[in-house]
């Protein structure tokens, strides 16, 4: 997906196959060496050896909200596509940098945000762009996505054993795959032009992320408004995913893995790539697939071989999109079932509102800057609702949980916070900005004076009927 969008926004293939590729391998091979040792670790702890590893890589989202909010600016204002790069690398280094010194605060954080408002907003993430998204890439080719749906379906969540006991991820690829050529579903000629794309591309250092300061911090300051919101979505995504990991039995220190996080995007741009990494979404389904630490041993390994030899770009050139999307359905289908799963029935109206900003964020992204008129007349709601979907969804799902709790004076602090960012534009408004939206941050402001005066007139009543059993006498008193 990177190679592909960067050369079609006209960078040359030697620097999306010689630096961009590798960089972001070398992201991706520390973080899942690390994550490898961190598993193991675990499993010595507990005794256990059936922890899995937590997948770690580059966030689609992340990646696109770089691609287009940081990189395609960049070329824009400077028409080079090297210094965009450059810049770009930069943006992704300072990134790195800033989740480190989140996950100073991480755990508290961590700790103060129910889990029913964390697992909802990551279910709602895995609604729309993961299970959603990929259905409908499934569906492009028919007969061949229906196939390799069927093939996950039976060998995941029926758990029935594939022929030769193959795992069933690596049947459906493999099966999926020969269908779409067999059937004349895609041409052979997508074998050559992968092909093509081999040769030999070093993990080589280099400076362009000190290159890319210099303007990161003058002309291009303004993309510090991007690069804020994004890192901190990207800080509390890997929260998500460890609290999920949590859930279904593997408990990791989500400050620990935010430094993780943030010191493996900056090695990676260290080398060349643009684009920060996280804790993903796939660790549960890895997870439920019955991984453990090897398979991220075998990630760094695979990760370095493909990204030296332009193996990443002549696979996703020779195996179609309708192969692969089938088994990132079953991964969003895996995120929204443990959404649920690891609450009490009672949260579950958390779970579903927290959920819900993602709808909103999805049918905003795929009308790109058009969204305002296009969706004007369902509602004009649909796209505040959907900026900042991440921040939305945890604070509703948050208030939510603690109205179901009777915890209305926490309910409040949580409204008071949606005020914050919603003045400082981290949501409901399409940048950072002070007063972005005041009606937003009005709104929120009431909820919380709302909640303030009903615990309140609770506690008043409650203080009451306690003072007046004072003074009743008992039976006792009274015989």
């Amino acid at each position: 997906m990177i190679a592909v969008t960067m050369l079609g926004m006209g960078f040359p293939a030697s620097l999306v196959f010689g630096q961009v590729i590798p960089g972001a391998a070398v992201a991706v091979i520390i973080g899942n060496l690390y994550y490898a040792h961190l598993a193991k670790r675990l499993a010595v702890k507990e005794g256990r050896s059936d922890v899995t590893a937590l997948s770690y890589g580059i966030s689609t989202p992340v990646m696109f909200v770089f691609l287009f909010g940081v990189l395609l600016p960049a070329k824009t204002v400077t028409g080079d596509p090297h210094l965009a790069w450059k810049i770009t690398v930069a943006a992704c280094f300072i990134s790195g940098l800033i989740e480190v010194l989140f996950s100073l605060i991480g755990k508290w954080v961590h700790q103060h945000l129910p889990r029913p408002a964390i697992l909802g907003a990551l279910a709602g993430v895995a609604l729309t762009f993961i299970a959603g998204e990929m259905l409908f890439r499934s569906f492009e080719m028919p007969v061949v996505g229906l196939l390799v749906l069927a093939i996950i379906l039976l060998g995941l969540v029926g758990r029935v054993p594939m022929p030769f006991k193959i795992p069933a991820s690596l049947f459906a690829v493999l099966a999926g795959t020969a269908v779409a050529y067999f059937s004349g579903g895609v041409s052979a000629e997508k074998i050559g032009e992968g092909l093509s794309n081999i040769g030999f591309y070093p993990l080589l250092p280099t400076l362009a992320a000190f290159e890319g300061l210099a303007y990161l911090f003058t002309a291009l300051v303004a993309l510090f408004a991007v690069i804020l919101p994004i890192t901190i979505y990207n800080a509390i995504e890997t929260m998500n995913n460890v609290d999920a990991m949590a859930a279904n039995g593997d408990k990791y220190d989500v400050r620990e893995c935010q430094a993780v996080d943030g010191i493996g995007t900056m090695a990676g741009a260290l080398f060349g790539g643009p684009f920060p990494t996280t804790v993903y979404i796939a660790s549960v389904g890895s997870k439920w697939m019955g991984a453990g630490r090897g398979y991220s041993l075998l990630n760094a390994l695979v990760f370095a071989v493909a990204a030296s030899f332009g193996l990443i770009a002549a696979l996703s050139a020779i195996i179609p999109v309708a192969v692969v999307a089938p088994l990132l359905v079953f991964v969003g289908l895996s995120m929204i079932g443990t959404a649920f799963k690891a609450n009490e029935a009672k949260y579950y109206p958390a779970v579903a509102i927290a959920m819900l900003p993602y709808l909103a964020n999805y049918v905003m992204t795929r009308f790109n800057n058009q969204a305002g008129e296009v969706v004007e007349g369902v509602s004009t709601g649909i796209v505040p609702l959907g900026q900042g979907a991440m921040f939305t969804g945890i604070i509703l799902g948050a208030i939510t949980v603690w109205i179901i709790d009777r915890q209305l004076l926490k309910g409040a602090v949580f409204a008071f916070i949606g005020a914050l960012f919603s003045f400082a534009g981290l949501m409901h408004a399409p940048e950072l900005g002070f007063n972005s939206d005041l009606q937003f941050a009005i709104g929120y402001i009431v909820m919380g004076l709302f909640f303030l005066t009903y615990s309140y007139a609770s506690l008043a009543h409650q203080a009451e009927t306690e003072q007046a059993k004072e003074h009743t006498p008992s039976l006792e008193q009274e015989s």
